[in-house]
């Protein structure tokens, strides 16, 4: 291990470990700087998105989703389950054992590519100079040609609202529980709570989503919104919109949440409460004066085009730069950032960005909303295909939800793609490729599709987009 490197990336989750990888890949003398400790209190890699985050969330969906299906779903099928028992510490279990691999699994990568895993907090210092203090205190100075900072973001916190044992947790918090509360709360009606929200609410937990704005998922399409809403409040989940959390306090073994909606100031008794309110970008001790990196007005990591600051050599990826807080998009500016620094022209193509709620069903798009079109003055055509009309679908018991294709009428080029239904956020991968690669709907309406499959219905909707699907009835007929 030396003291100078081609490259210093802080931060080993999606966005840091990724770009870490593709630096050493390009030959260069790689350190990837990482604090993290796991609930073992042992040093990992991953970051948030597979500690605490993407995956042990998605580890717990599948999990509670089959036992949902188990319990009340399997009948239809013509098969009978009895005497169905839950172990939630087992859940837990092969969570946290999923969690292990994949992060373990990141450090033999790094061991594979001969990244220097610097573990503890880094500091960026004047003249690319980076400061790392581990666990213990110590502290080592180390120096860098170039800098990429992949630091992430942390949940938002409430004053109003402070975290109290696994009584009242954040997103991270609400992963640990091992027994099924009677009745939860989460604060915000955004991705993360809603996901949060089916686990606990398949799992048996009364589940009541108290949502500050008036309007449901804001930034997905308004048809699909709609849709999403219905679905998730016949499957129990209790959406209560234009509901303005005002406080919260712990009173022994419950949590009495207040709030403010149209009828006025409420309280409402419950087991455990979680706050879904966001995310924000970690910069905190990141960087020093001296640095003279400069944040814009939202406290993100101020970056051009290239993910490079205001001062040559210092990158920013992910989280902490403008844009969504996605995995994959900060992966990908790692990605991007490596091969510049190499020299390699590279670039991230964000309007093709895709989005996924792994709920059930799941919700995933990518473009332009029907209602950003509109108010952009766009002339355009959508092309939707239900579920309910697929063979596979129904074969699979699972008929719910739509797809529906945007295109601009006069170059034919799709616009926007948006999916609710099964397998949502596989589907959507067809329409990101297409987009990368400008086709039009008429390539998508030509490319033949396995027959009985999902992707039948992306085919359907691209001919629906031109008045020609075969399996509903078309509004016109060409």
């Amino acid at each position: 291990m030396t003291d100078h490197y081609d490259v210093i990336v802080l931060g080993a989750g999606p966005a840091g470990y990724v770009a870490a990888i593709r630096c050493a890949q390009l030959g260069m003398k790689t350190a990837c700087v990482e604090k993290w400790l796991n609930k073992n209190n042992k040093p990992a890699l991953g970051g948030t998105c597979l500690n605490v985050g993407c995956i042990p969330s998605k580890a717990l969906l599948e999990a509670t989703e089959l036992y949902h299906e188990a319990v009340h779903g399997f009948d239809d099928l013509g098969i009978t389950c009895t005497d169905i028992k839950l172990d939630v510490p087992k859940m837990i279990s092969r969570k946290d054992k999923i969690v292990s691999e994949l992060t373990g699994g990141i450090e033999g990568l790094f061991k594979a590519n001969g990244i220097d895993w610097l573990v503890g907090a880094g500091t960026v210092l004047a003249d690319k100079n980076v400061s790392v203090t581990d666990h213990d205190g110590g502290k080592k100075q180390y120096t860098a040609k170039n800098i990429i900072i992949a630091t992430g973001s942390v949940p938002i916190e409430l004053p109003i609202t402070p975290l109290q044992g696994d009584a009242v947790v954040d997103s991270s918090g609400a992963l640990e529980w091992q027994s099924v509360p009677g009745k939860v709360c989460v604060i915000g009606a955004g991705i993360i709570g809603l996901e949060l929200g089916s686990v606990w609410r398949r799992l048996g937990s009364e589940v009541v989503l108290l949502e500050a704005m008036d309007s449901f998922l804001p930034m997905v399409d308004g048809q699909i919104a709609k849709d999403a809403q219905r679905t998730f409040t016949k499957q129990g989940l209790d959406i209560q919109l234009s509901a303005r959390v005002t406080g919260s306090e712990v009173k022994g073994n419950k949590v009495i949440v207040s709030y403010q909606n149209s009828d006025g100031e409420q309280q409402m008794e419950v087991d455990k409460l979680i706050v879904a309110v966001g995310r924000r970008a970690y910069v905190h001790g990141v960087l020093t004066d001296e640095a003279g990196v400069e944040l814009d007005e939202r406290g993100l990591i101020h970056v051009n085009d290239s993910c490079e600051t205001n001062v040559p050599g210092i990158y920013a990826i992910g989280d902490v730069v403008r844009g969504p807080m996605l995995a994959h998009k900060g992966s990908e500016e790692g990605v991007m950032v490596a091969e510049l620094i190499a020299g390699e022209h590279s670039s991230v193509n964000y309007d093709v960005m895709p989005n996924v709620i792994y709920t059930h069903p799941e919700v995933a798009w990518v473009g332009k909303t029907e209602e950003e079109l509109k108010a952009d003055g766009v002339d355009y055509q959508a092309g939707t295909f239900p579920f309910a009309a697929s063979g596979r679908a129904k074969a699979k018991g699972d008929t719910g939800g739509l797809v529906k294709i945007l295109r601009d009428k006069n170059t034919d080029r799709m616009l926007g793609a948006h999916v609710i239904g099964p397998s949502a956020s596989e589907l959507l991968g067809q329409s990101v490729l297409a987009m990368e690669f400008d086709a039009t709907i008429e390539d998508i309406a030509h490319t033949i599709h396995a027959h009985p499959t999902l992707s039948e219905a992306m085919h359907e909707a691209a001919l629906s987009a031109d008045g020609r699907a075969i399996h509903i009835a078309n509004r016109k007929r060409r």
